[in-house]
């Protein structure tokens, strides 16, 4: 009916008008069985290009407050780190423990790097400072995400390492010169003495003999500088922020607890290398560690202080942005990341 009601229509102006009512006959058949009609020249929705696929990820910082502390997590990239890595468990246990958390079991298991800009109100200070060029394109994206969130590498005036491997130091320098020129660096005695020592460096096996020299190019331009300070474990290297004592992964590794008023948070370096193997597993170790036994019995302990304090925790290599909190089960551990939201310091 539709047709011929069309049809009945189009011929009565099609007497009248010849010319004109020969389009408007073939657009009234048109619309009758459901086809679009655009102008001349306009291509139909359905035969147009799509639009290219956007490809770029949004700028890796993510900030919070907790307490009157600004904090911005910053992310350096990732590295694949192979789940043959992971020690004192078996290979079934490893498949089984990633699929529960439906992460992919494959040679290259993506792995964050990141590290923490905390605003005190008096002071900038950075947490550990990315792999710059020591691993690969995959990092080295701390200085351009720190300049997102609103900052220049000149405004930063505390440097903190949670230990000296490349991934968390590297940042320190570029080309040869400090990437945070007006910046004191500080790390634990034991972590300087054992990575900065030409004579451990000789002793050490060959494959590690790499870490020991991105290590101490890292901190050379600082050294020179007169700008690199160590501290013993249980200090204040900077008024306000207490060393957590956490070796193990290395002779003099350290987490750093910042406290505003009734709110904390710890951020714990190299606790914990995967959430998906360590949290539920806490005796899992990874094949980086200087000491491993060590690093497990500092792992139990770190994971429970957290948990039994509601600390908020700031992990190198959890999940972007790394921020949330422990949650003690009935087998091992949960993370509870940050939620998403606006700026509040009411918290």
């Amino acid at each position: 009916m539709k047709l011929q009601s069309a049809v009945r229509h189009a011929t009565f102006h099609r007497r009248q008008r010849p010319a004109l009512c020969r389009a408007v006959f073939s657009a009234a058949i048109a619309v009758a069985m459901g086809a679009a009609v655009l102008p001349a020249g306009v291509a139909s929705a359905q035969t147009a290009a799509p639009p290219a696929q956007q490809k770029t990820q949004v700028p890796g910082y993510y900030r919070m407050m907790v307490g009157q502390l600004e904090v911005t997590a910053l992310y350096d990239g990732y590295i694949d780190v192979d789940p043959k890595s992971f020690k004192y468990t078996s290979a079934r246990e490893v498949q089984s423990l990633l699929a529960r958390m439906f992460v992919a079991s494959t040679p290259g298991m993506q792995t964050a790097v990141n590290a923490y800009l905390i605003h005190t109100g008096s002071r900038l200070v950075l947490v550990d400072t990315g792999a710059a060029g020591c691993f690969g394109p995959t990092l080295g994206r701390i200085g351009e995400n720190l300049r997102a969130a609103g900052y220049a590498p000149e405004q930063v005036d505390t440097v903190l390492l949670t230990h000296l491997h490349g991934d968390h130091a590297c940042g320190l320098a570029a080309g040869g010169k400090a990437a945070f020129p007006n910046a004191t660096v500080y790390v634990d005695k034991a972590e300087a003495d054992y990575w900065l020592s030409e004579a451990k460096a000789t002793a050490a096996p060959k494959e590690a003999q790499g870490l020991f020299a991105m290590a101490r190019a890292a901190v050379a331009p600082y050294q020179a500088a007169q700008r690199l300070r160590t501290f013993s474990a249980g200090t204040e290297p900077i008024p306000g922020v207490r060393v957590v004592a956490a070796n193990g992964h290395t002779p003099g590794h350290s987490g750093y607890l910042f406290t505003s008023g009734h709110d904390s948070l710890l951020l714990w370096g190299d606790i914990v290398h995967n959430h998906a193997l360590q949290l539920r597993r806490p005796q899992v170790a990874i094949e980086f560690d200087v000491d491993s036994n060590q690093a497990v019995i500092t792992r139990k302990r770190i994971l429970e202080q957290a948990a039994r304090g509601r600390l908020w925790v700031g992990g190198a290599h959890m999940p972007f942005p790394g921020l949330g909190h422990v949650r003690r089960e009935s087998a091992g551990y949960a993370w509870v990341p940050a939620e998403y939201g606006p700026i509040r310091a009411d918290r």
